[in-house]
């Protein structure tokens, strides 16, 4: 069976730094996209960034010069190193990835970790 397990959330204050890891678990993977989607309270979810098999990326408006996605395809995990976080970068992130299974891909979800930004 096939997971994603994020870590790395947490409080950091205004200007701070977070790196988030999500880890697909399972032998023989192959995995197409990557991605980051975050949730804010009554907000619906937004993608944040996505990191392509050969690691091309794309950036919410939001995310651009601030959040950098990278990926280690042997260790099977995406990263979203995020600087100079803000107030309004408080949410649940989720990681997302498009895994082959059988004859297509599946698309399946993290179960989702917290970033506060408060002072």
């Amino acid at each position: 069976q096939v997971q994603l397990v994020e870590s790395g959330g947490g409080l950091v204050q205004p200007g701070g730094s977070l790196r988030l890891s999500c880890a697909a678990s399972g032998s023989g993977l192959l995995i197409n996209a990557m991605r980051w989607y975050r949730q804010a309270p009554g907000k619906e979810r937004e993608l944040v960034a996505t990191i392509t098999r050969d690691s091309t990326t794309n950036y919410a408006d939001s995310a651009k010069g601030r959040f950098a996605v990278s990926r280690d395809n042997v260790r099977n995990t995406v990263y979203l190193q995020m600087n100079s976080l803000k107030p309004e970068d408080t949410a649940v992130y989720y990681c997302n990835a498009d895994i082959l299974r059988g004859f297509g891909y599946d698309n399946y979800w993290g179960q989702g970790t917290q970033v506060t930004v408060s002072s």
